[in-house]
This record gives C-alpha cells, sequence and structure tokens, in this order.
C-alpha cells in the first residue's frame, strides 16, 4: 500500500496546487456501494490510507439510494453484480432522479464483457474499473472525478450567483426605467 501512495503522492500533490487547499479530496464524502463485506473493507482501507475520511458503505443494495439521499456522496464506487437489487437498477435510479450538479459513478465489476461495460456507461457510469482492483489506478480516477466534481460544483456556484446579480440588475433597471416613466409625466 505504502508504494501506491508514493506513486499517488505526485499527481496528488499536482492536482491540489491546481486548486490551492491539499485536504479537498479528504473532505469530500465517497459512498461505496457492494455486497461483498471484504471488498468494503479493502476500499475503505485503500480510502483511508489515502487520506479520505469521509467514507459510508452499504452492503444491502435495497438500502443504496436512501443511503445516497442522506449521505450526499461526492463519489460513489458502485459493484454491479448484487443480490435484491443489481448496480444498473441502482445507477438508473441515480440518473432519472437528476438534480445533482456532476456525480460521478465509478462502477466495479468482474464482469469484462463489452456487454457490460456498454450497459454501465448507457445507464450513466462515469468510469468503469474491473475486480480484482489495482489500488494505484482506483485511487488515481477517484482523484480525477472529485477533481471534476469540485470544478463542477464551482461552476454551478458561479452560474447562481451570476443569475442572482443579473436578475438583482434588471430589478434595478426596471425600477430605474419605471422612475424615469413617472417621471416624465
Amino acid at each position: 500500500m505504502e508504494s501506491c501512495l508514493q506513486a499517488i503522492a505526485p499527481n496528488l500533490q499536482r492536482q491540489n496546487a491546481w486548486h490551492g487547499d491539499t485536504r479537498t479530496f479528504g473532505k469530500m464524502k465517497i459512498l461505496i456501494i457492494d455486497d461483498e463485506p471484504l471488498n468494503v473493507v479493502l476500499l475503505e482501507d485503500v480510502l483511508s490510507e489515502a487520506g479520505y475520511k469521509h467514507l459510508k458503505s452499504v452492503t444491502d443494495s435495497r438500502l443504496a439510494l436512501d443511503v445516497c439521499d442522506t449521505f450526499a456522496p461526492d463519489l460513489i464506487l458502485l459493484d454491479l453484480m448484487m443480490p435484491h437489487v443489481d448496480g444498473l437498477a441502482i445507477l438508473h435510479s441515480l440518473r432519472s432522479a437528476g438534480g445533482e450538479v456532476f456525480l460521478p459513478v465509478i462502477v466495479l465489476t468482474a464482469d469484462a464483457t463489452d456487454e457490460t461495460k456498454r450497459a454501465a456507461l448507457g445507464a450513466g457510469a462515469t468510469d468503469f474499473l474491473l475486480k480484482p482492483l489495482d489500488h494505484l489506478e482506483v485511487l488515481l480516477r477517484i482523484a480525477n472525478l472529485l477533481e471534476m466534481r469540485r470544478l463542477h460544483i464551482q461552476l454551478d456556484t458561479q452560474r447562481a450567483a451570476m443569475e442572482d446579480a443579473l436578475r438583482e440588475r434588471s430589478l434595478e433597471l426596471r425600477a430605474a426605467h419605471l422612475h424615469l416613466e413617472s417621471a416624465r409625466l
């Protein structure tokens, strides 16, 4: 694991230099949805050692959407093959709910068939990783997608602020126009 962290360190330092806060990714929330407790423990260990502090895991896929709603993750690691509700159904539900600026979902599966990849990506998966997982690749992809999420949130916040400023300025202009019109009368 130490070699994974050493290998990822330059990438994380570069990304942290882009946005100035070395703790940004550690503050972001990651939800793990996988029915295999050993997979969950492994992912939690890898992520914790890499500095991610806000992790939540679900092993019962029937609870996944409720946990997602209450936890409000910044990224989801989603197994595809689970009993009760499979990962594709969860992915369809997440994407049909909408409302989220950009919620990256990395699908994790041992099924390497083109059909499965296409189904996951077609359902809205942001990325696709094959099991057994390469820890360094997982960390790099997570860091990249969290940076994308951070940027999407930043853009959405700026857009909302600009819309508010535009609305306020429009009201001021209307008021000024009405004032001018009433002064002419």
